[in-house]
């Protein structure tokens, strides 16, 4: 069955449970399958950061799941409007998928959680974006067709999902970013099945 990479990196916990929602998302579609995956910790000074292997949770990503996958949702909590320094490494390291053009003609799409409703919600999806588009993916957003990106008062953007948590982390995922995950990873996965065939 093919299957869709979700990758993302977590924090204090919500962006992983929009990765949760987005993989329930794209096993709603009849042949897609969704694949968990993080990334570690990186450290400022050069010592390991974290095991070799997770104690808990997703295993950690390696490149073979980027090219076995026919496509990616890549979600991360946003850091100054970019993404978080561990995904940003991750993606660093992925110029040997690029020489030969690995990822190019799959889809992909974000989702990213932010502190504070103004906290840069589309800039870090926007920069999220960068280095998928370099490696020749095709973005999916998500379309106003989603009455809930019309009528959300909490998180939620045309170029991905996205969820408010609060200055300390403790908002719940609300109804309409639930939602709004659910859809990204259904669109994602029918897009992603439509150009497997």
């Amino acid at each position: 069955m093919p299957e869709i990479l979700v990758l993302y990196y977590s924090h204090r916990g919500a962006v992983k449970e929009m990765a949760r929602l987005v993989a329930r998302g794209i096993e709603q579609v009849p042949g897609a399958s969704a694949r968990l995956r993080t990334v570690p910790l990186v450290a400022s000074v050069t010592t390991v950061a974290q095991p070799a292997v997770p104690d808990a949770g997703a295993p950690y990503c390696e490149l073979t799941d980027l090219e076995q996958c026919v496509g990616i949702a890549l979600g991360s909590p946003t850091r100054f409007g970019n993404m978080a320094a561990p995904m940003k490494h991750f993606w660093d390291g992925t110029g040997a998928l690029w020489l030969k053009g690995a990822l190019a003609g799959k889809p992909a799409a974000v989702f990213t959680s932010t502190s504070s409703l103004h906290g840069g919600q589309e800039a870090t999806l926007l920069s999220m974006m960068l280095p998928l588009m370099h490696h020749g993916m095709l973005i999916v957003g998500l379309p106003y067709t989603s009455p809930e990106l019309s009528t959300t008062e909490t998180g939620g953007t045309p170029y991905g999902a996205s969820h408010v948590a609060g200055s300390a982390s403790d908002r719940p995922v609300s109804a309409d970013e639930k939602t709004l995950c659910i859809a990204l990873g259904r669109r994602l996965a029918e897009v992603a099945l439509k150009l497997a065939t």
